[in-house]
This record gives C-alpha cells, sequence and structure tokens, in this order.
C-alpha cells in the first residue's frame, strides 16, 4: 500500500467518501488510488473554485465533509475565495494539496510556493505528511480538526513522493465517521442574564445564526419572541437556513448599511445565538461600522457552531415555558404575467418551488424579492453566500446536489457572479446532477453599481461605470450552458420562467433558465 492509498482508506473510513478534484502531476498516485479504493467518488470540476465551492455545498448538507484535490500551490490558490466562504460558514472541509517531491523542492521548480502559507490564510488545521507512514495518521487528524465544533478547513499537503512511497497498513488508521456536532457548554450567567433581559420590558432582538437557523433553533427563537415581544432576526448570509410552512417566519438582517441600521435602531438588549454581533459588510463615510446601538447591552448566549441550539432551548424554557412557536402557514404568490422584472421573477419562484427544495441563492440585486415570495412555500433550505465572495453558486449547488441526490436543487444566479466559476455547469452535466440553474440576465455589475453611491462616489462617470457593465457584449448563457452540456432556454416574460421550470422540473438531470431582467440600479 502506498502513501496515496493509505490516505484514501482513512478518508473513507472516516466518512469523507467524495473528493471533488481538479488534480494535476503531484497528484496522480492519488488519482490512480481511486481505482483500489473504490469507496471514494471523485468528482472532477474544470477549476478549483468549484472543487472548494463543491466542498462548501456538500457540508452544508451532508453535514459532514467532503475532500478536495487540489495542485500545489496555485491549485490551492484558485480555490481560495470559496475556501473563504467555506471558513465563515463554518462548515467542514478537507483538502488534499499535492506538492513537490522533498528531493525536488530544493530545485525551485516553476510551479514551486509556499503551499503552508497559503493555506494557513484559509485553513484552521495545516499539516505537512512527511513519511509515508504519516499518512493515515496525518488525514484521520485532518478530519477530526475539520468536522470540529465548529466545523473548519482542514488542509493537509501531500508531497509526491510521500504519496508513491510504499508503507504497511497501520491499525487504526481508518477512525469511526466523526460524531455529529455537541450540543457545546452553555454559560449559565449569561443565560440568566439573557433571560432578565427579555424580560425588562425594553425593547430587544434576538439574531440568529449558525446552527440555529435550522428548524429546532429557529421554533426555539420564535418561542422567545413570541412569550417576550423581542425583535427576532437572522444573520444576513446564513449557512443553511431552513425555511417555508411550517417553520418559524424569519426575516434576515439587511445587507445594506440604512437597512440594519434601521432593523437595529431603538435596541437596548441583544442576545446573539450562533451569530457575531452585527457590522457593515464595509466601511462607508459617516455611517458606523458597527451596528450595535449605542448604549446597547450584548448577550453573547452562543457565539458559534455546537451550542446554539442547546442555548436557546435553555433560554426559551426560562421565558418562554409553555409557549408556542408561531410558524409560516402556507401561501405562494399568484403567477404573474407580463415581463419579467425583479418582483415577477421572484413571484414565479415562490409559486412553484417545490417541496424539499434545495436553494442556493446569489442572485444578489436580482435576488432581493425572493425572501418574501417563497416564505410561505412548501419547506426548503435555503444556503446562502456567508463570506461575500462571489462565484459560489455554481459550485455550491454542484455539491448540494452530491449530497442530497434525491431532493430537487434550484441554483438562483447572478450573472456576473456566475462567470467567475461557470465550468460548474460542465460537471452538473457529466455528473447527472438535478440542478435547475437560473441566471438572472441584467447585463450589469448592479451590486457595484449601488456600492458606487454607498460608497459616496457621485462624481463617477463614464468610464467608472464602464466597469459594470456587462452588455457589450451581451453574454449568452444559452448558448455557454448548451456548450457543456446542459440543456438551456431564454425567458424574458413571467410565462416563459414558469414554463421553462416546469420542464426542468419534470425532467430528470441539469437545466438552465437564462431570465432577461432589467437591472435593479439603473
Amino acid at each position: 500500500m502506498n502513501g496515496a492509498q493509505a490516505l484514501i482508506r482513512t478518508l473513507t473510513g472516516g466518512g469523507v467518501d467524495i473528493c471533488f478534484a481538479n488534480p494535476g502531476t503531484s497528484e496522480m498516485h492519488f488519482v490512480a488510488a481511486l481505482d483500489a479504493v473504490p469507496r471514494m467518488r471523485g468528482v472532477l470540476t474544470l477549476f478549483e473554485g468549484v472543487a472548494t465551492g463543491a466542498a462548501d455545498g456538500y457540508a452544508r448538507m451532508a453535514g459532514r465533509p467532503a475532500a478536495t484535490l487540489l495542485h500545489l500551490g496555485p491549485g490551492l490558490g484558485n480555490g481560495l475565495a470559496n475556501l473563504h466562504n467555506a471558513r465563515r460558514a463554518g462548515v467542514p472541509v478537507v483538502n488534499v494539496v499535492g506538492d513537490h517531491a522533498t528531493f525536488h523542492k530544493q530545485y525551485d521548480a516553476p510551479l514551486e510556493s509556499d503551499i503552508d502559507a497559503i493555506a494557513g490564510a484559509v485553513s484552521g488545521w495545516v499539516r505537512r505528511s512527511t513519511s509515508a507512514a504519516d499518512v493515515g495518521p496525518d488525514a484521520a487528524a485532518a478530519i477530526a480538526a475539520a468536522s470540529g465544533p465548529p466545523g473548519q478547513v482542514a488542509t493537509l499537503i501531500l508531497p509526491a513522493d510521500v504519496s508513491w512511497s510504499e508503507r504497511d497498513a497501520a491499525p487504526g488508521e481508518c477512525p469511526e465517521p466523526p460524531h455529529p456536532l455537541g450540543r457545546g457548554t452553555l454559560d449559565a450567567d449569561t443565560l440568566e442574564a439573557a433571560a432578565k433581559a427579555l424580560g425588562s420590558g425594553e425593547p430587544c432582538l434576538v439574531l440568529v445564526g449558525g446552527e440555529a437557523t435550522r428548524e429546532p433553533g429557529l421554533v426555539a427563537a420564535a418561542r422567545i419572541a413570541a412569550a417576550t415581544g423581542a425583535k427576532l432576526l437572522a444573520e444576513t448570509f446564513p449557512t443553511r437556513f431552513e425555511r417555508g410552512a411550517g417553520v418559524p417566519a424569519v426575516d434576515r438582517l439587511g445587507y445594506l448599511a440604512d437597512m440594519a441600521i434601521h432593523q437595529l435602531s431603538g435596541i437596548k438588549h441583544l442576545v446573539l445565538a450562533g451569530a457575531r454581533p452585527p457590522v457593515t459588510f464595509f466601511g462607508y463615510p459617516n455611517k458606523p461600522s458597527d451596528l450595535v446601538p449605542e448604549g446597547c447591552q450584548v448577550y453573547p448566549v452562543a457565539a458559534r457552531e455546537g451550542a446554539a441550539l442547546a442555548a436557546l432551548e435553555a433560554l426559551a424554557d426560562l421565558v418562554a415555558p409553555g409557549t408556542e412557536a408561531p410558524l409560516a402557514p402556507a401561501a405562494r404568490p399568484a403567477l404573474p404575467t407580463g415581463p419579467l422584472t425583479v418582483e415577477t421573477a421572484a413571484a414565479v419562484v415562490g409559486a412553484l418551488l417545490p417541496e424539499g427544495a434545495i436553494v442556493v441563492d446569489e442572485a444578489i440585486t436580482s435576488g432581493l424579492g425572493l425572501p418574501g415570495a417563497t416564505a410561505g412555500a412548501p419547506r426548503h433550505d435555503w444556503l446562502t453566500l456567508t463570506g461575500g465572495s462571489i462565484g459560489y453558486g455554481l459550485p455550491a449547488a454542484t455539491g448540494a446536489a452530491v449530497a442530497c441526490p434525491d431532493r430537487p436543487v434550484w441554483c438562483l444566479q447572478a450573472d456576473g457572479s456566475a462567470m467567475y466559476t461557470i465550468s460548474a455547469l460542465w460537471t452538473h452535466a457529466r455528473e447527472g446532477l438535478d440542478i435547475t440553474t437560473v441566471i438572472y440576465n441584467n447585463s450589469a455589475y448592479a451590486i457595484l453599481r449601488m456600492e458606487l453611491m454607498q460608497v459616496g462616489a457621485s462624481e463617477s462617470g463614464e468610464r467608472a461605470r464602464a466597469l459594470f457593465d456587462l452588455g457589450g457584449p451581451r453574454l449568452d448563457f444559452v448558448q455557454i450552458a448548451s456548450g457543456m452540456g446542459v440543456p438551456a432556454v431564454r425567458a424574458s416574460t413571467a410565462e416563459e420562467l414558469a414554463d421553462a421550470l416546469r420542464r426542468a422540473q419534470a425532467e430528470p438531470g441539469p437545466h438552465l433558465i437564462e431570465a432577461i431582467v432589467p437591472s435593479l440600479v439603473p
């Protein structure tokens, strides 16, 4: 058994049996070992950012890590943006990054780089295997480190000669799959102080994130809000948000600073359960970065994964005994007619979203109407852009579909950010994934037009605005998707979008719909 085979046997023994890969020469023995260890499923992507984003989407839905296989420092570098999103989401990912053979590194070959430093930017755990005998224990440690709690990115660097060197199988190198995240440790004093604040009659807000945006956490939080009159919000970009009829309807903290400031205005007590203290995404002239209102007391009853649900349930028992959580009623918007707009496109999605769907949302400005239009749709999961690094939607949909092959995945995707990782469509076709992608084509980086105004750069002119214009030449997503094996159609009316969604739902495999919408920001 060589080092690569030992690595894959350890990964699969630890429950990591999916590898999203974009390999190179240094990883050839890992690739060859896939035939020796058939339990590992290799999924080829054409760009490393698709591999890392797919691992993120997989972990959000499967609750356990997938592996990535990346080529040296540049390959890892290509995947950093979506590893950043995974890190901010608090999900487990195991990166395997090939390196030059140990004897070759001294020659400073063209692809030589400081992989350890690159990995450290996004990884909570980094280790380099130095011998074939170390690979199994190192891989087991990577799985344990990634699985947390909280989940994190773990990166194992595998030199080529360590990969191809022979070694004997060692007992104990194939660990049991990691146990589910624990309930964590609760601080009784913080819980008691939060309960006292919630009963004070002063304006309170419960802000939930992490595991608390799943149904049990939302039920406990809604009980607290119903019993005390506190406002209830979810963080702006939840990792996995369970929504729909029969689940408490919870709004999210606004992305725009002015909206978030309005939502938080007057709050005297802020209870954090799985959420970070709210801040603006960027620094803006004459606006605060810290969104916690002046004089507001903050109660971090659970800062990260592992304890948020337990904290909310304990807090609900203190302040809301016997209180039932209000649940969202079943409700769908009527199917609209006429030209597509941001509002009518959202209504079509809300009217037709299937039960059990996984929605991967990177619609950005074109998706502003989606939360309201889907609040009463059948139960579904909503995955969002946790780290703000665009180009996550198509890859995350890939991983979600691999994790949940029995559930429909709808990827609601802006046109500009789609182009960052458009090659994910090829993987959708290759793997036959049940993903319906809606590309909102407004021929603009509309979010950047909005940010241009937010930062006060009102003196900008034609040359500046040209950097946000995607209309010359106009992107043709029907041709792009068709060229990668994904059936595609274009819709410019609500009726056409509805017909296309129905057809995609009735047919197996991936589909793409290019929805022509006006830009929300002229």
